[in-house]
């Protein structure tokens, strides 16, 4: 399968089962424990999906450089998600690829976000909430990353106007989103 622009965000159990089956490639793990992480991460990549722990979610996930290596070598996480940009270093010296997530709450906050990461360099950056196609585009001229945008999407018309406003990507934690918009794409449905 080609490129898919969507993202499971998977932020209860009650959904693992379902984006087992879904057609999504990647993966944002919010769940689990340091108990069951491995078993999610084993089970997720043999159905062949990317995952990416989002370590401020994960219970008993310490988020300095020891805890990236560990949550690298031995739960094999393709890479993680965090807001912390000691976080997005640990990541860079484990060699694991890092997700910065960012809230636009205001101008300030969005200023003081492209600072953080023309300075941490993270692999991708996930803006939140995803319903600001102005900021979206905005912040997509303003760096070099893959963006993802992600929070309160729930309709196909919103996830067409992130896609045009600059969006690389779109996160959801909405089970029915992971599978409809891959069968609309499949089917040249997707008005765009």
């Amino acid at each position: 399968m080609g490129y898919y622009p969507i993202i499971a965000s998977v932020t209860k159990e009650e959904q693992f089962e379902q984006v087992l089956q879904s057609e999504v490639t990647r993966v944002n793990l919010m769940i689990g424990h340091i108990g069951s992480i491995e078993e999610f991460i084993s089970r997720l990549h043999d159905a062949g999906k990317q995952v990416y722990a989002h370590i401020e979610m994960i219970a008993g996930l310490g988020r300095d450089a020891h805890s990236i290596t560990y949550l690298c070598d031995k739960f094999k996480a393709d890479g993680i998600v965090t807001t912390k940009s000691s976080a997005i270093a640990a990541a860079r010296q484990a060699g694991i690829k890092s997700i910065q997530r960012i809230f636009a709450i205001d101008t300030a906050a969005m200023t003081t976000a492209v600072k953080m990461i023309n300075s941490t360099n993270p692999d991708e950056v996930e803006l939140m909430p995803g319903l600001m196609p102005r900021v979206t585009r905005e912040l997509k001229s303003m760096i070099k990353q893959p963006l993802i945008v992600g929070g309160l999407i729930r309709h196909e018309h919103e996830i067409i106007e992130a896609l045009a406003s600059g969006a690389d990507y779109i996160s959801t934690g909405d089970p029915h989103i992971w599978n409809h918009m891959n069968a609309k794409m499949k089917s040249g449905n997707l008005i765009g």
